[in-house]
């Protein structure tokens, strides 16, 4: 067992996969806390209280966990891009990033609920969209995949063959920047290795 239970407060299932595959073995928590009536200057401050409001919502003030809330949002011709509401809508988007580039924005809030301190950051990637066909979108689309994420596309599922390439920590792309993780834990003082599943 590890040294302190890490809880995820996300119901995504790319951000559990991808700390499971990172060694360790996170408690889901879902937060079920509401988007739109958050408001900021910017896209990372956005993300950054998202995250913070996640985190908060599913931190126990009684409680030993280490707790981790994310959010994320593609910025995109200075337009801010979470989940789309329908396909007419991602296949507008998707089209639109063909050839083109975005930056997606991934807010991160760390609880420790032992201390009650909480540390927060925002990890930003480039990501270089391919160049597609509106055939390869309607098929992606199909898949139901692009409804759940943010900017309609992922770096770890079927989109992935449509994205050229990221300046930056791919792992943010996918939801939960690891190094970013890494250096907010030790802003608590917490090893990242005393979270690995043993």
């Amino acid at each position: 067992m590890p040294d302190r239970t890490l809880v995820l407060a996300s119901g995504s299932p790319a951000r559990l996969r991808l700390l499971r595959e990172a060694g360790f073995d996170p408690k889901v928590v879902m937060s079920g806390v509401g988007e739109d009536d958050v408001v900021a200057d910017d896209t990372p401050g956005l993300t950054r209280l998202l995250a913070e409001r996640k985190a908060s919502a599913v931190a126990d003030p009684s409680g030993d966990a280490i707790v981790i809330g994310c959010d994320s949002i593609l910025e995109f011709d200075d337009r801010r891009f979470g989940k789309p509401t329908t396909e007419a809508e991602a296949f507008e988007w998707l089209r639109a990033m063909s050839g083109r580039q975005g930056t997606l924005y991934t807010g991160h809030c760390v609880i420790d609920e032992r201390t009650g301190e909480r540390v927060a950051g925002v990890a930003a990637t480039i990501v270089r969209f391919g160049t597609t066909t509106d055939d390869e979108l309607k098929a992606y689309l199909a898949t139901g995949e692009a409804m759940a994420v943010a900017g309609a596309f992922t770096l770890d599922g079927r989109s992935a063959p449509f994205v050229d390439g990221v300046d930056g920590d791919p792992s943010n792309v996918i939801g939960l920047s690891l190094p970013l993780f890494r250096s907010l834990l030790a802003r608590l003082d917490i090893s990242i290795t005393a979270l690995w599943a043993k």
